[in-house]
């Protein structure tokens, strides 16, 4: 194996915001097209099921198609890595995007199970299969992508502003229904204004392909390219053969990181409605602090990277992470006086999505590094994203502190992969070390 050095300056430069920003918002407004189905769950599972479905059922089957849009991740990831890393990060940076916007337009046009019977919750399956593949793409590009252009020493901090701003797509889809909650009766939600957050969607997603014009090729990409002969190979066959070993704590690292969003964003609004009888518009209101928060705490967890290494920071969050979210359960049982501050302070606690992508990005060389992330994080979203909900869901009646005992377990899981693979802390953070062939 050669060394390629490629030697990026020691600070952010006007450029390196530029693309640090577009990078950010366009994860941004793709998240929000597909996260803004949960917040809308118990409406659709009102309006694409059988009304003389138990409520439950049709709640549960509401999560189901959320979910599957999990399972498709997988699929659409490992062919988008596939041609990130034959044919450029950009190019399928702005890909999926599109893959993510048409769907989410679509599903605000569509007829329900009131107008097309069965037909309704297939399509609804088969446009979440869709979005699950285009953001299955989106995200470990991004990470690739915006890793490769941050100069040496800063690269945690801009992984972490990075998260920030893919969960800051979990802030619009709660601000989007927040608003929806506080301007319309729920029979006129029920009746037409459900539509208007999907076809918001749309619009945003046509903002975030026209973003991602103005974003250049990494320089990573470009002197691989420049340098490498033509690759027949397909770059996961050599992440299959070359890298097994990298694949477990990849795959553990990515069910850490899942746990934190599945609890916070996906499982908890949806619980306060039902398990604690919360309405819609004071529920939504108290997911948008706590995604607040979740986003200050990933730049947080960024700039602690730089500081003291990723796997370091990675052990520090997995032990905050149930710590944050029995303090939040514990207020919601007590009676929710100080449940504000309770969310806040768990949305800090999940700094733990901000630290984890840098230690992705530091287990695989450049030439096979987007389909080694892809492959790892998708597989383990999909298999933890689509049972966990379910799990949860269905675990609330016997017990409310069930969240709870699922974030302590996930933080000794995370906690236990960095003491036993982050005894030497990579060399990523060094300046510019690009492994090649």
């Amino acid at each position: 194996m050669t060394a390629l050095y490629v030697s990026p300056p020691h600070r952010f430069s006007r450029s390196d915001y530029k693309t640090l920003g577009l990078a950010a918002l366009g994860g941004a407004l793709e998240i929000y097209d597909f996260i803004i189905f949960v917040f809308f769950a118990l409406t659709l599972s009102q309006l694409f099921f059988p009304p003389d479905m138990p409520e439950w059922l049709r709640l549960l089957q509401s999560f189901g198609i959320f979910v599957t849009g999990y399972l498709a991740r997988p699929l659409g990831g490992i062919l988008m890595a596939h041609f990130a890393d034959q044919s450029g990060r950009k190019r399928v940076f702005s890909l999926s995007i599109l893959m993510m916007a048409v769907p989410c337009l679509v599903i605000g046009i569509m007829p329900t199970y009131a107008q097309i019977g069965y037909f309704a919750p297939l399509l609804l399956l088969l446009l979440r299969v869709l979005q699950g593949a285009a953001v299955g793409g989106e995200v470990p590009s991004a990470w690739v992508f915006v890793a490769e252009h941050a100069p040496a020493g800063h690269r945690g901090y801009a992984l972490g502003f990075l998260q920030a701003g893919l969960t800051f797509g979990y802030l619009l889809g709660a601000l989007t229904a927040t608003l929806l909650a506080q301007v319309f009766t729920p029979a006129e939600i029920l009746d037409y204004a459900w539509r208007l957050p999907f076809l918001l969607g749309g619009v945003f997603g046509v903002i975030g392909v026209w973003l991602r014009r103005w974003l250049n090729e990494t320089p990573v990409f470009v002197a691989l390219q420049a340098r490498r002969a033509a690759d027949a190979e397909l770059p996961l066959r050599t992440v299959l053969r070359e890298h097994r070993k990298t694949l477990l704590p990849a795959f553990i690292l990515t069910c850490v990181l899942t746990s934190a969003v599945v609890v916070l964003v996906v499982i908890t609004p949806t619980v306060m409605q039902k398990s604690f009888g919360m309405t819609p518009g004071h529920t939504f209101a108290l997911s948008s602090l706590g995604i607040v928060f979740l986003n200050i705490g990933c730049v947080i967890a960024g700039l602690i990277v730089d500081r003291i290494g990723a796997w370091r920071t990675v052990k520090l969050y997995s032990v905050l992470l149930p710590v944050g979210i029995a303090l939040l359960y514990g207020c919601l049982i007590s009676g929710g006086a100080w449940l504000g501050l309770a969310y806040a302070l768990a949305g800090l606690s999940c700094g733990v999505v901000g630290a984890v992508p840098s230690v992705m990005v530091s287990l695989f060389p450049a030439h096979i590094r987007v389909s080694g992330i892809s492959f790892t994080y998708n597989i383990a979203y999909a298999l933890w994203a689509s049972t966990t909900p379910l799990l949860l869901i269905a675990l609330m009646p016997w017990s409310p502190w069930v969240c709870v005992a699922y974030a302590a377990v996930m933080g000794a899981v995370g906690v236990g992969c960095a003491l036993f693979f982050g005894r030497h802390e990579p060399a990523w953070t060094r300046p510019a070390l690009v492994p090649e062939r």
